[in-house]
């Protein structure tokens, strides 16, 4: 029913991933496999409802507090993870960074420490550190059956007074862990034990492979939390811009929603992205379904090439996005001369390791959210790649 295979050009278009890549690789024209966006049109459920509203023809302010836009959230959040939600407690952000930062604001004070888990979306650090704050990392550690945390160490850093906040991402990026129902139950515990909020960015909830199985923080949450998240991840759509949360207390929500309206003029949405939402959580089930399976046979066509050229990496797809969080640390290659390699050599973009944190050293993490014919030149030129260096 579903086309992922066509390529569309997305040149021209003033496409981050495309357009922009010299930006952060220093090249032009380079095949990028970077910022996570997809190369796919997003679901023709959407483009119908956006085509309707367009031919309305007026563009005036509009509101995000709507009953349609309530109870489609409402809707998707019992669908997909049988999560029921209070939407007053729902609230509108502009982008998932920007309810980030505003809740960081809210929270903490100059100079406390957030915690987070490393390596961790580099996005997080720019946050955290741009409001003056410090990151207080929690390494995740690897073992044979996946991405673990030491909640032990974890306390030890939640017990610290100076940290006042949790910055969760559920599943994480770039990992693509899934943290379980009692991974999340015991960390809610100790925030609550150690008075410490927790916003968990929840962007990448839809796209969750194989068995495992998303758990929105609001079904274990205690205290004071915020879940953040958007379609815009799983349906294609963040230039559309648009965001939504659950705030758990109501005066964090009123000062929330001050802040969005009366500092700093956000409040009233693209009317577009509402209706594209409503479209995606109303109508949009099947083409995701089919764009996960689509995704995930790309990861594993990523897993099978890669260990095929190179054995001793036993590279396993992640259980979690669309971003192959890729270990090549058992081949021992130098991270700055690889990507020398693949830019100067292969013309390919993909993005180091090292970008979300120290952490991250020896890792690639690379795109797989696009038509399979893309993803296989990609792949190729990866291993090009390695192979001139071993």
């Amino acid at each position: 029913m579903f086309d992922f295979s066509t390529v569309v050009d997305r040149h021209g278009t003033w496409c981050t991933q495309w357009d922009y890549v010299a930006d952060r690789f220093g090249a032009p024209d380079l095949l990028p496999f970077t910022i996570s966006d997809m190369d796919f049109a997003t679901a023709p459920c959407i483009t119908d409802a956006l085509h309707q509203r367009l031919d309305h023809g007026v563009f005036g302010y509009s509101r995000w507090k709507n009953e349609e836009f309530l109870a489609a959230v409402a809707h998707w959040f019992q669908q997909r993870f049988a999560c029921p939600i209070d939407t007053d407690s729902l609230v509108y952000g502009p982008s998932v960074i920007y309810m980030v930062s505003e809740l960081i604001r809210q929270w903490s004070k100059p100079g406390d420490g957030v915690v987070v888990h490393t390596p961790a979306y580099d996005a997080f650090y720019k946050a955290i550190e741009g409001n003056q704050r410090q990151v207080v990392g929690v390494a995740l550690e690897k073992d044979a059956a996946g991405w673990q945390c030491d909640m032990a160490k974890l306390e030890a850093v939640l017990a610290q007074p100076q940290n006042s906040i949790l910055l969760l991402c559920s599943p994480q990026n770039p990992t693509g862990k899934v943290w379980t129902r009692d991974e999340l139950t015991t960390m809610a515990e100790l925030c609550e034990r150690h008075n410490v909020k927790v916003i968990s960015d929840e962007i990448h909830m839809d796209m969750v492979w194989s068995a495992h199985q998303h758990t929105p923080w609001s079904a274990v949450a205690r205290g004071s939390w915020a879940l953040v998240t958007s379609g815009s991840k799983s349906f294609n759509i963040p230039a559309l811009t648009g965001a939504y949360g659950l705030i758990s207390d109501e005066p964090s929500r009123t000062a929330y929603l001050h802040a969005l309206k009366n500092r700093d003029g956000l409040s009233s949405p693209s009317v577009l992205a509402l209706v594209a939402h409503i479209a995606a959580y109303r109508q949009g089930e099947p083409w995701l379904d089919a764009l996960r399976q689509y995704l995930e046979a790309n990861l594993r066509y990523v897993a099978d090439t890669l260990n095929a050229a190179f054995p001793a990496l036993n590279w396993q797809p992640p259980q979690a996005s669309y971003l192959a969080w890729i270990d090549l640390r058992p081949l021992n290659l130098d991270d700055n001369a690889l990507q020398k390699v693949l830019i100067e050599q292969q013309k390919v973009a993909i993005m180091p390791g090292y970008t979300y944190g120290a952490e991250g050293a020896g890792f690639v993490r690379l795109n797989a959210g696009c038509p399979r014919a893309k993803l296989e030149e990609g792949v190729q030129r990866l291993i090009a790649g390695i192979q001139s260096l071993v």
